[in-house]
């Protein structure tokens, strides 16, 4: 075959290098090109754009095995075009398989650059592939580079990130120069192991500083807790930039210190970027404050700062703690109009705001719409479908995770208990819990007896529940005692009771609820006395019981109601609406259970105290204010209490409507006079 000369070809290859560039082909367009590229005798003369184009090509287009054996047809391919395939395997290929091209382009006799070095360690410091960076730190020294400042730091850098400081040390000491990056590289290192004084010795003796130094050593202090250092050291920065700023406004979030991190954002001014944005919604949810991240999202919009996937991943949790059904689903079709990526992070993100919201139907559409999922996204579901109350479809999730060699975790069983827990599954929370250690090896933790001892008690075996406390590893907590006291109010077992809260008052006593548990006990079998005494030692002692707090989000906006608490703009509507419930729930023989008021008055002084609780007024609310056939929808900070639930079912029936409450332990759907939980809960 005659083959034309290179100069000849150019035209031609370097049309084709143009059209084949950023392109993703399938494979018959790339079996397709290549055809042309052998017929044109494009091999033999190796015009070098259009060869790199058409192996970035397939690496884009998810066909690295062509690319590999495409490099291997061509005779001598050029140095440069060896260390650029490698580069892209790195990129697009599961870690480590670049090592094959690696070895053939040694076998070769190609020295591998600068850049293709630096990278792979790059890579093995984020694969924390430490025995496979520590042999290409002799390929380095053997190819010549023992002295280049850029591998230097480089190795440096790897030796960081391993956790290796020791080496990081040795490295750093053995630099015969050194440059800016190298220093704050070393910097880096030694903040990274709370090596303070050592960073700041070495930045005070550095002979040239950037920017990334002064921000180094702001973002050492602030991982130390020491604002008054970082403040100090942000003050002193000739060099502010917009990393300074959004260092210091996210060292007063972890400090839970909103007020100032805000002050600061304000004097930011135009230096601020979609990252001090992203950094406020973050710290926002960080410090619990949702209602702010959700604004603040909405003053980002105004500002034309277009959002990201990590903008989206805390806007989502702000939804998932408020249960903003409405606002999250807002946020999902946003992602979708705005193409943004819905990696296993941001799908996860969604997945537990739709459980969290009692969307379980959304959030499985979700999970089952991601291309790849990870332990996160696998426990998100399981989790929300047994806190949902779904713990057979746990169990089916489970055991697809695991006939896809996704290995549980810690979370993954705490899931499938505590799904056990709200659905009365005793014998297969005995099953799992045996597996956990015999099969899978994980030691069960605190929260893994809990949830037994919670699952035990509900289904009425309360000496097994006991006799589980007694042979556990570690000492019971709060939370383990008081699933059990709350078996005791169930099963009306007084005397256990009685034993169990005074476990808990020793354990905790500031806890305010445990005195409410003992109160709630005495003043279920009248003892007026006892349940006074109770009161005035919570008065003592400075115990404040906490409200109970219900929350709906109507027209985009969360309206929060506490319990006994009249100053609701429409709060007159609502008492008339709740007139009017009540003589429907008479109709229907609701009689309050009385027991649960926690004052020896009359009884139509409990009646009303029962009457406004604060999820019965949001419901109320809800519908008042909800189109008919729309799901209610209620947050609320503690338990339910039984009355509640008995007048929720028969509210979901009367008025035709479906109610979710999400309580502090689980949620609850109210449909047709029936709960979700059978009385479960």
């Amino acid at each position: 075959m005659y083959f034309a000369p290179e100069s000849l070809r150019s035209p031609l290859s370097d049309s084709l290098a143009i059209t084949v560039q950023n392109s993703t082909l399938t494979s018959r367009q790339l079996r397709s090109l290549h055809a042309q590229i052998l017929t044109n005798g494009f091999l033999r003369c190796r015009p070098a754009p259009l060869l790199a184009a058409f192996i970035s090509s397939c690496f884009r287009s998810h066909c690295p095995h062509y690319a590999s054996s495409f490099l291997r047809s061509i005779p001598n391919p050029p140095p440069s075009l060896w260390n650029s395939t490698v580069r892209l395997s790195l990129r697009s290929e599961k870690f480590p398989a670049f090592l094959g091209l690696y070895g053939g382009m040694l076998r070769d006799g190609v020295k591998p650059s600068k850049t293709t070095l630096s990278a792979i360690l790059r890579s093995c410091a984020a694969y924390s592939a430490t025995r496979l960076g520590e042999s290409f730190h002799s390929q380095v020294v053997k190819v010549g580079f023992e002295f280049d400042v850029i591998l230097q730091t480089g190795l440096l850098d790897f030796y960081a990130k391993a956790g290796d400081l020791p080496s990081s040390r040795k490295v750093f000491s053995g630099m015969p120069e050194r440059d800016v990056v190298a220093d704050n590289a070393m910097i880096s290192a030694l903040s990274k192991n709370g090596c303070v004084e050592e960073a700041r010795k070495l930045f005070d003796e550095m002979p040239q500083r950037n920017a990334a130094s002064w921000n180094l050593m702001i973002t050492c202090y602030c991982k130390l807790g020491d604002i008054d250092s970082s403040r100090r050291m942000f003050s002193l920065n000739p060099d502010k930039d917009t990393i300074s700023w959004n260092a210091i406004i996210d060292a007063y979030f972890k400090l839970h210190d909103p007020a100032v991190a805000y002050e600061l954002f304000v004097r930011m001014g135009p230096a601020r970027n979609y990252v001090s944005w992203n950094t406020m919604i973050s710290g926002y949810v960080r410090c619990e404050e949702y209602g702010k991240a959700i604004s603040t999202f909405q003053e980002m919009q105004a500002a034309n700062v277009r959002p990201t996937e990590v903008t989206m991943v805390s806007l989502l949790s702000a939804c998932a703690h408020l249960g903003a059904l409405a606002m999250g689903e807002w946020v999902h079709n946003y992602i979708t109009r705005k193409r943004l990526k819905v990696d296993s992070v941001l799908g996860n993100a969604l997945i537990d705001m739709y459980c969290k919201c009692g969307n379980v139907e959304a959030a499985l559409e979700v999970f089952d719409q991601l291309e790849t999922r990870n332990i996160f996204c696998w426990n998100s579901i399981i989790v929300g479908l047994g806190m949902n109350g779904y713990g057979e479809r746990a169990v089916d999730f489970f055991t697809m995770m695991t006939e896809e060699g996704v290995k549980p975790d810690g979370v993954t069983f705490v899931g499938l208990l505590s799904g056990f827990t709200h659905s009365g599954m005793v014998a297969e929370g005995r099953r799992y819990f045996s597996q956990m250690t015999e099969t899978y090896r994980i030691e069960p933790g605190i929260e893994h007896y809990g949830c037994m001892v919670d699952l035990l008690g509900r289904a009425g075996l309360l000496k097994e529940a006991i006799e589980l406390i007694q042979t556990m590893p570690m000492k019971a907590n709060p939370q383990v005692w008081g699933s059990l006291f709350r078996s005791c109010q169930i099963h009306k077992d007084t005397e256990l009771g009685e034993k169990v809260v005074r476990q808990l008052l020793e354990l905790d006593p500031r806890d305010s609820g445990n005195y409410v548990f003992l109160s709630n006990l005495y003043a279920s079998l009248s003892r007026w006395d006892d349940v006074s005494c109770f009161r005035k030692l919570m008065i003592e002692k400075g115990v404040r019981k906490i409200p109970g707090r219900s929350s709906i989000e109507v027209d985009n906006v969360m309206h929060e109601f506490v319990a006994g608490d009249t100053t609701h703009p429409q709060f007159e509507q609502i008492n008339l609406f709740l007139d009017e419930v009540a003589r429907k729930l008479k109709e229907h023989g609701h009689e309050p259970d009385k027991a649960l008021v926690l004052h020896d008055i009359e009884d139509e002084e409990k009646d009303s105290a029962i009457r406004y609780h604060s999820e019965r007024i949001a419901v109320a609310f809800g519908l008042m204010s909800l189109p008919p056939g729309k799901t209610i929808r209620v947050v609320k900070n503690l338990r339910t209490c039984s009355d509640c639930h008995s007048v929720l079912k028969i509210i979901s029936s009367v008025f035709q409507r479906e109610i979710v409450v999400r309580d502090k332990k689980r949620f609850h759907h109210f449909k047709d006079g029936y709960c979700s939980c059978k009385d479960y809960w």
